[in-house]
């Protein structure tokens, strides 16, 4: 049985001596394309050269690409662990020919590999090809049909839809027509039975799609509309977990070598046994593939630079690892972390083919730990609300399904669970309902209608030259569009030669203006989108095929390169105290301020911080002149020990920028100061954590740190003035500090005594109504606590008893109410009755059957709010309206 270590690198090599270059894979994040949140096809680092907006130096290339689809177009997360062949992330083995073969070539060799390198039965195998649309003026692809008769018999050389056999990565891109390979894996006996024909592209599990040859022919434009690219190309893609699954000879991805051991590793810490079961009703077995699949995904994600978190791709990150989490808390019976456990022998399996992860592994734990330990204890925190639920209606509603889930994460299928425990139908329409809503108002929110680009200059190309000018003059509009985001337009310039840095590297994109001899356009930023630099600007030219002098805001681009400069300086000096641990995770470089995330498991002590500025700033006073090497090969650069950040894709030659090389030396396409001197002055202004493993720096350069160290003196300055000039300023703090306490604990004492008066004034003003005795009281008692501690004195001690009780704290009005819980009911139910009488008070509350809470802001409403709640109470005691 060939590994699949061994399988991948019969596909490299063989690609390899087919004379294509073998790239590395591109981060999963895809940071310059505004169409995709992640990278989901290997052909995503590629686009540039399909839509000709990249030189070809390379025609044929070859690699295996991480890939992730869960959002979007190709979102397949619900099936992931139900069936044996989807994945959130996966490797796609593919190759590439931008303008050199063809059809003929991609279909030979994919067949060439599969039987006779792979050596798959041939008589397995089903080839489609694309029946044509007349809605897109497409014809049926009758050159791939010809091709594949070499190989396959008419009968199995099937014709499919726009459906199948059209290959688009999104609404708009790069798209063309495709002929799938497809292998039927049933046994001999069932094959007989029925003609593997009939099941190709009907979610059989075991007659799969194996490899897409897509043959990119045109470009989808936002209208809809198809336009021929300048020339032809190929995009192949092969799923690595199927092709292991078909080679290994298993029925389930899940079965290879690539899973099979992290399952039996679950196993292990869980104590449970993997059956095997398909069946949607094994939630346990569903629960071990959900957890190694979504490992996966997560732990690349955060090795390629995404930390979880609540917005963009670290979203889709904490949504799937939350995912993970609720199957192994639901059905494995699992309460503590245990996906971090799995991190090092995932880095293990890697090494050779995504070394970042076992570079990483320690902060990818450490991350994945922390997050673990949160959302366990959102799950607690949800089972509690859960548990404070009206459970005596016999149904639960759509709208708390939909809370549970919009609040705490809880999926329908663990509300349902909890729900049929307490013998309780759950409005399962009414979820889905809500849920409807929710993605309609995000969908709407997000609504991004992107224009196509009206071409000026089809010749010409966009070049940069913002590292040696500040100003260019006539430069001419390449391209422009006009985007819909929001109800507002936007209008987007690319020019043939500009100044203008566009946003990268952490550092903001420049701003300034184009002017020409009839107007001033004003660039309000600057971009990249792929290959191209992209201009925002206030308006429309009136002549676009004008010529326009490009000025950059000068005094902002100076006041940036300052904090970048500094940036570099900064990550220097925090290795060297620090440690070499300490990697970038993630940077802004702003006029006004940097900011710098690293990996570090501790906070910073303040003589650390001392430290690292002082270093930082000795090396501003020596006034290192900056070393900067334009174009120097990639593997020259990592033999000068140039720091290389983990989630971006380098070119084969790089820029270097180095101040000092033995010091601090690293790729960067960023703008810099000529010499350190020009930094003027550094202070740290806030070290903080960001995530499990990782800190943040905020820190300020020249002007703007000279006025936090001015403003932080005129501060001081106030502080003496007002306690009296004392010769120690810090020992009259802690004086002043000890006052309070001891203030704050006299006010206690005096509260408590207060209390303890009412207490007695409140029993005897006591009613009794059908043995059950009632307080209903407005008191002057301004503690929350004390109050709450009166409540439940009183309730104990007059015990059956309801006390109601309203009192102003903090300028606010607050009701509590608490009933005894031998007389709790339907209508004795202090959540219940609570919510009402809120409304007196302009406010809103809630609670247990036994006590709850109000909170409002008419104070002029709480003595009716107290009677509305003595009135329900007595009504309900005697039974009557």
């Amino acid at each position: 049985m060939l590994k699949s270590i061994e399988i991948r690198k019969k596909f490299i090599n063989f690609f390899s001596e087919r004379s294509h270059k073998i790239v590395s894979s591109a981060p999963l994040v895809n940071k310059d394309d505004p169409t995709l949140l992640f990278t989901n096809a290997g052909m995503n680092q590629f686009k540039d050269y399909f839509l000709g907006n990249k030189v070809i130096t390379d025609p044929r290339v070859a690699n295996t690409q991480k890939c992730l689809r869960v959002s979007g177009k190709h979102n397949d997360l619900e099936e992931v662990g139900v069936d044996s062949y989807h994945h959130t992330m996966f490797e796609m083995l593919g190759n590439w020919s931008f303008g050199d073969y063809f059809k003929e070539e991609a279909i030979q060799w994919a067949w060439e590999l599969l039987t006779e390198v792979y050596g798959i039965d041939p008589e397995r195998l089903y080839a489609t090809v694309f029946e044509g649309d007349s809605n897109d003026g497409l014809s049926h692809d009758e050159e791939a049909r010809n091709i594949w008769r070499e190989f396959l018999p008419d009968e199995r050389i099937l014709d499919f839809g726009k459906k199948d056999n059209f290959w688009e990565m999104g609404e708009s891109g790069p798209c063309g027509p495709c002929s799938e390979i497809h292998v039927d894996l049933r046994s001999d006996e069932d094959r007989k039975m029925t003609e593997g024909a009939l099941l190709v592209n009907r979610d059989h599990p075991e007659v799969i799609e194996i490899w897409n040859l897509v043959f990119i022919q045109f470009d989808r434009k936002a209208d809809s509309k198809l336009q021929p690219l300048p020339a032809q190309h190929v995009d192949t893609g092969m799923g690595f977990e199927r092709l292991c699954m078909v080679l290994q000879g298993v029925k389930s991805s899940y079965d290879t070598d690539i899973f099979a051991p992290l399952i039996a590793e679950v196993e292990r810490i869980t104590g449970k046994k993997y059956g095997g079961s398909y069946d949607r009703s094994k939630k346990s077995d569903i629960a071990f593939r959900v957890i190694v699949d979504h490992l996966r995904a997560v732990c690349f994600t955060i090795a390629d630079g995404v930390l979880p978190s609540n917005t963009g791709a670290g979203y889709v990150s904490r949504r799937i690892l939350r995912r993970a989490i609720r199957y192994y808390y639901s059905f494995l019976s699992r309460e503590e972390p245990m996906i971090f456990m799995l991190v090092n022998q995932l880095a293990e399996q890697f090494r050779e083919v995504f070394p970042e992860l076992i570079a990483q592994r320690e902060l990818v734990a450490k991350v994945i730990e922390e997050e673990e330990r949160s959302f366990l204890r959102t799950l607690s925190e949800g089972l509690r609300r859960f548990s404070q639920l009206d459970h005596d209606s016999g149904k639960l509603s759509g709208e708390v399904a939909f809370e549970l889930y919009d609040t705490y994460g809880f999926p329908f299928d663990l509300t349902a669970l909890l729900a049929r425990e307490k013998g309780l139908e759950v409005d399962e329409e009414g979820f889905k309902k809500c849920l409807k809503h929710q993605r309609e108002r995000s969908k709407k929110d997000a609504k991004k209608t992107v224009g196509d680009w009206m071409v000026l200059q089809a010749e010409k190309s966009s070049v940069f030259l913002g590292y040696d000018q500040l100003e260019v003059e006539r430069a001419q509009i390449v391209k422009y569009r006009i985007t819909q985001q929001k109800n507002k337009e936007l209008i987007h310039l690319v020019l043939d030669r500009t100044p203008f840095y566009p946003e990268g590297g952490g550092q903001v994109g420049d701003r300034g203006k184009l002017i020409s001899d009839s107007e001033e356009i004003t660039v309000l930023d600057t971009f990249r989108e792929n290959e191209l630099i992209v201009h925002r600007v206030d308006k429309l030219p009136k002549n676009p095929e004008g010529h326009f002098r490009a000025v950059i805001d000068r005094e902002r681009r100076a006041a940036t390169e300052a904090n970048h400069s500094a940036t570099h300086l900064l990550h220097a000096a925090l290795r060297e105290v620090l440690g070499k641990h300490v990697q970038q995770k993630g940077s802004l470089v702003a006029p006004d301020h940097l900011r710098f995330d690293f990996s570090h498991f501790q906070k910073l002590s303040q003589s650390e911080i001392q430290k690292i500025e002082s270093l930082v700033n000795e090396k501003v006073r020596e006034n290192i002149p900056v070393l900067e090497e334009r174009s120097i090969p990639l593997e020259q650069a990592r033999e000068k020990g140039a720091i290389m950040l983990f989630g971006e894709k380098y070119e084969d030659e790089v820029r270097v920028i180095a101040f000092d090389p033995d010091y601090s030396i690293e790729l960067c396409g960023g703008c810099h100061v000529a010499s350190t001197g020009q930094i003027g002055f550094f202070k740290i202004t806030s070290e903080s954590a960001v995530a499990s493993g990782v800190r943040r720096i905020v820190a300020l350069t020249g002007i703007a740190a000279e006025n936090f160290i001015r403003e932080q003196s005129e501060l001081m300055a106030q502080i003496k003035d007002q306690l009296k000039n004392p010769q120690d300023l810090l020992q009259a703090v802690v004086a002043l500090q000890e006052d309070i306490k001891k203030l704050r604990s006299e006010i206690e004492d005096l509260n408590a005594r207060q209390a303890g008066n009412l207490h007695s004034e409140l029993k005897e003003r006591a009613i009794t109504v059908e043995n059950i005795h009632l307080i209903a009281e407005v008191i002057q008692l301004d503690d929350s606590k004390a109050l709450k501690t009166l409540v439940f004195n009183l309730e104990k001690e007059l015990a059956p008893s309801v006390i109601i009780t309203g009192a102003v704290i903090d300028e606010k009005p607050q009701l509590m109410i608490a009933i005894s819980k031998e007389i709790i009911g339907d209508q004795l139910h202090a959540g219940k009755l609570i919510r009402d009488a809120a409304k007196h008070i302009r406010g809103g509350g809630g609670g247990q059957p036994f006590f709850a809470t109000a909170g409002g802001s008419h104070v002029p409403g709480l003595a009716s709010a107290i009677d509305h709640l003595k009135q329900a109470v007595i009504a309900a005691v005697t039974k009557t309206e």
